[in-house]
């Protein structure tokens, strides 16, 4: 199993070009199968969460072709299974997302629970109550999620009981051929919802309301023929950024969108980097400086983001003092202070929030990732510590960075991979 070496104690400097957003490309890859016409879509990361969900579309008879400019072209006309198997659905959690597209357009789907990173309770509950709202029926067998709809799905009225990302999306996408009006009440706002309903609007979907807690898709008869480039990744970002500043570096993000990053580059602002912002580049420089701590709490978009949350963690065991970080959306997303602690860092936990003493040091050592974004914590934590970190079980970080070893090391980072 591979795991990344990282001799700790240098200075991120460079450049980077900001890959396509994971939690965008997911979604729209699943909202071809609502197309009567192949759909084109650019910028998708290299990641193995895409291959998989590129695999998931395959093993349901869509036909996918890489095209001559990097676009992948994706054809549901040839759909002819509507079963998303357990085992590729059990290592990817957003593999749920192909429910709503199949009954929506194809009246049935067999999609097994899925699967993911282990950070707490993400039921899909909302998910499936919505689609029941809009006619579908619903059986739970044998670890599958059957749905049926007799005809097109019905517009409804449909009031979410929690803010949720996928809730959202797979609503969105079931509602955008059925027959009639739907309204996504307290409706998630993150920027990858809005990519995805400007998606579908290219598709010819009628939507509007997205980016706010409600939004109304007026169903239409069939989807069309478009291409779409992915939005740029605001976590790979937020990421990149967050290691410069805790290693004292300089950094500049070229093909960003800092207007989906308000909070998290107000939050580096507040540790002490200099922030500026040209367009859709982001330069971040600390001036050699060891980063201020910072007070979070994680929320829902516009709030602070909780995949962004492990990072700053990371970044605050380094800091001039004592910061207090407060998890509000997954339960178990403070679990890689435990492995920052076998590096020296003053951590304690209450509930769902961490005490964070900043120590002028951490101590290389091996530690173990649970989940991509604990993974990338590690890293960071690995960057600014001495000696040797060895993080093993990185096939999570890979799930959401591309070639991060290789980036990191244009950046001036003594990182690499060994098995």
């Amino acid at each position: 199993m591979d795991k990344l070496l990282i001799r700790g104690g240098k200075p991120l400097r460079g450049e980077l070009t900001v890959s396509g957003a994971k939690n965008a490309a997911l979604p729209i890859l699943a909202a071809t199968i609502l197309s009567s016409e192949p759909i084109v879509v650019r910028n998708l990361p290299h990641l193995h969460d895409v291959t998989t969900m590129i695999e998931l579309l395959g093993c349901l008879g869509v036909q996918v072709v890489v095209d001559e400019r990097l676009g992948v072209e994706v054809d549901a006309r040839s759909i002819t299974n509507f079963k998303a198997d357990y085992d590729l659905v059990k290592t990817m959690r957003a593999s749920i997302l192909v429910l709503g597209p199949l009954v929506a357009r194809f009246g049935e789907a067999h999609v097994s629970f899925p699967g993911g990173c282990a950070i707490g309770s993400r039921p899909v509950n909302i998910h499936l109550k919505g689609l029941e709202a809009m006619g579908a029926r619903i059986e739970i067998d044998s670890g599958y999620i059957h749905a049926y709809s007799e005809g097109r799905l019905k517009g409804a009225h449909i009031v979410m009981e929690t803010v949720t990302v996928g809730g959202t999306e797979n609503l969105l996408m079931a509602a955008a051929l059925a027959d009639g009006e739907t309204v996504l009440d307290n409706a998630a706002k993150e920027p990858e919802v809005v990519d995805l309903a400007n998606c579908l609007i290219a598709m010819g979907a009628q939507i509007r309301g997205h980016g706010t807690d409600r939004i109304v898709i007026t169903g239409v008869d069939r989807l069309h023929h478009c291409e779409f480039s992915v939005m740029p990744d605001r976590i790979e970002s937020g990421t990149y950024l967050v290691a410069a500043a805790a290693t004292g570096g300089a950094i500049t993000l070229r093909g960003a969108e800092p207007g989906s990053m308000d909070v998290v580059l107000q939050k580096l602002r507040d540790a002490g980097a200099e922030v500026t912002i040209d367009g859709q580049t982001i330069h971040l420089d600390m001036h050699g400086r060891r980063p201020l701590p910072v007070d979070i709490k994680t929320a829902p978009y516009p709030g602070f983001p909780t995949d962004m949350q492990a990072q700053f963690t990371a970044m605050n065991a380094v800091a001039e003092g004592v910061s207090t970080v407060i998890e509000t959306v997954f339960e178990n997303r403070l679990v890689q202070t435990h492995e920052m602690i076998r590096m020296g860092a003053n951590i304690k936990i209450q509930g769902n929030t961490a005490i964070i003493e900043g120590q002028r040091e951490l101590q290389g050592a091996p530690v173990m990732a649970s989940d991509l974004r604990a993974s990338a914590s590690l890293v960071i934590a690995g960057l600014v510590a001495n000696g040797e970190t060895i993080v093993d079980r990185i096939y999570h970080i890979d799930r959401g960075y591309e070639c991060i070893e290789e980036r990191l090391q244009s950046l001036g980072a003594d990182i690499r991979r060994i098995h």
